[in-house]
């Protein structure tokens, strides 16, 4: 086999490696928005509307949702690995992968409190516990804004996506710090609601079905 021969395979064993990187961050990007829908939408906010009801007799969905939530870190972590991998070549790339990890572990953290919750016996400690949790999880978000914000940066194709992304990444960071300035903030908690959901809903999900479709195809992605 000459020179050219090699380079040729290692080009194409190089190509093969990225798509199934771009596949595995993709899949992985999916469960977590399953999970976190479940956890989020479902479980947690069946917490904060009926604290004592929730416990007592859905104690069962509680715990599933705790675990639907440490699913949720797990595949953060393969995804965090996944795009390290996928975009290694780019000097954002390491700095972007610690900034997502530190919001897999303080978000591993914050579990605790909903673990917490199964024991406690008044409502008024049910939603201290909830509120602990949602308090911890704010502080893991602002980390993830900025390795959203970097990983926007990071992504050269399709430029749309890394617009979305680094949008939703900024939308974060502002919504957890509106949380920790704003003494009135539940009277704007619908307005940042939505501008953290409709860039990150378009910005990651676009990401996840493109990783899917072409991640890792192009030769230079």
């Amino acid at each position: 086999m000459n020179q050219e021969n090699k380079f040729e395979l290692s080009e194409a064993t190089g190509q093969v490696k990225k798509r199934k990187l771009a596949l595995i961050a993709g899949s992985s990007y999916l469960v977590i928005f399953f999970a976190a829908i479940f956890a989020n939408f479902f479980v947690l906010e069946s917490i904060q509307n009926d604290p004592l009801t929730t416990i007592r007799d859905h104690h069962m969905m509680v715990r599933f949702g705790i675990l639907a939530f440490l699913i949720t870190v797990v595949f953060d972590v393969v995804v965090a690995w996944a795009l390290q991998e996928l975009y290694k070549e780019h000097e954002l790339s390491a700095l972007s992968t610690l900034f997502r990890m530190m919001h897999a572990a303080i978000m591993g953290v914050a579990v605790f409190s909903l673990v917490v919750s199964l024991s406690s016996g008044s409502e008024q400690e049910i939603l201290r516990q909830a509120d602990i949790f949602n308090i911890i999880w704010l502080i893991g978000l602002f980390f993830f804004g900025i390795h959203l914000i970097l990983l926007g940066r990071i992504l050269g194709r399709p430029r749309l996506i890394g617009v979305f992304l680094a949008l939703a990444g900024i939308m974060y960071m502002a919504d957890t710090v509106a949380h920790f300035l704003l003494p009135d903030y539940d009277r704007y908690a619908s307005v940042f609601l939505a501008m953290v959901a409709i860039p990150s809903i378009l910005g990651e999900m676009a990401l996840s079905v493109w990783l899917l479709i072409k991640g890792g195809k192009d030769k230079k992605i």
